[in-house]
């Protein structure tokens, strides 16, 4: 049974950490060109899932998920020309403030526009129900099964099925395709040469007849496209409600930190970090003194009372992206694979 909990807690943590992933590569690419640590991010995110519903009433979850997140990207293109350009030759506080205020108002928009509840955003026909089962049985041992779950799931006394969801693997091959096609714009076409250029020398890149403030708005547009398509993958998983930002706001920065500012690699190996961990952490039923014990530290449970340790590891699962961010900040501040300090 062992095997089974961890083959599944290894999938949901790589699904988990590649949405992450999905959402963290449109920051960290705004961050490495601009400098501008964009507080609305999570916001773009959300506002990707409600454009994508509304979408899919008409069209389909397809057409959704294709249109979608060209038309946050237009969005954040215009935020970027008219509003963030305008501040950026103050300083980094000001960008902050107005795209933190940003976060508020997309916020407002959306209670205002679609509610304040959640919105019935489902997942195409397709891909509802299970890519494949795990049979776990005494007598004949693991087995997988493609497809629907098989009848023997509801016969045998001894067997325990565990379904991984269509999905989710789906959202999974699109965060990989989307990190492919990122790795290829940046590093095998003329724009993405020009990204790079721009970065460590723009005035050299404007002296050659470039735009530079036009690829700006361009990365911060792409930047906000991508937190859509995230959302729209995050919002069909999960619940589009208001309060989605909120959930993976926190997390997101944190998944920066960790990774390193400005750092693409980082943050892929971050997201996948901090998802791991935190799928066998909620599905974990060991307390603080097991984990402790495990580990030899040589306490008991009157060391700090016996209240402390007998919380489960799953309780505190939510706390460990951030436990870990303060360790970062602490050690190593540049983060896992960043070259500058945050």
């Amino acid at each position: 049974m062992d095997l089974t909990y961890t083959l599944i807690s290894l999938l949901n943590g790589l699904s988990t950490g590649l949405l992450l992933f999905m959402l963290a590569a449109g920051l960290t690419l705004i961050f490495s060109m601009m400098g501008v640590l964009n507080f609305a991010h999570a916001s773009f995110y959300m506002l990707g899932a409600y454009v994508a519903y509304t979408i899919s009433l008409t069209f389909g979850f397809w057409w959704a998920l294709l249109l979608a997140p060209p038309l946050v990207g237009v969005l954040g293109a215009l935020f970027e020309r008219y509003a963030l350009r305008r501040v950026h030759k103050f300083g980094h506080v000001p960008e902050l403030l107005i795209t933190f205020g940003l976060s508020y108002i997309i916020l407002e928009v959306v209670q205002i526009v679609w509610g304040r509840s959640a919105v019935p955003f489902t997942q195409p026909a397709a891909l509802q129900g299970p890519l494949f089962t795990i049979l776990d049985s005494r007598s004949s041992g693991l087995a997988i099964a493609w497809g629907a779950q098989p009848e023997v799931c509801n016969t045998a006394a001894d067997m325990i099925c565990t379904q991984f969801p269509a999905f989710r693997a789906f959202g999974m091959a699109i965060a990989i395709l989307m990190l492919i096609g990122l790795w290829l714009v940046l590093t095998r076409t003329r724009i993405g040469l020009v990204i790079q250029a721009a970065l460590t020398h723009p005035h050299m890149v404007e002296a050659l007849g470039h735009n530079v403030p036009r690829v700006f708005m361009l990365v911060f547009a792409g930047g906000t496209a991508l937190a859509a398509l995230a959302g729209v993958i995050g919002g069909a998983l999960r619940v589009t409600e208001p309060s989605m930002s909120l959930q993976v706001g926190a997390v997101l920065f944190a998944v920066i930190v960790i990774g390193g500012m400005g750092s693409l690699a980082g943050a892929f190996i971050a997201s996948l970090l901090l998802g791991v961990i935190e799928s066998f952490a909620i599905g974990s039923d060991l307390s603080l003194l097991d984990l402790f014990h495990s580990l030899n530290l040589g306490v008991t449970d009157a060391t700090f009372g016996y209240a402390v340790y007998s919380v489960k590891i799953s309780q505190v699962a939510a706390i460990l992206p951030y436990l870990f961010l303060v360790l970062i900040l602490i050690f190593r501040p540049k983060g896992l694979l960043g070259t500058r300090e945050g």
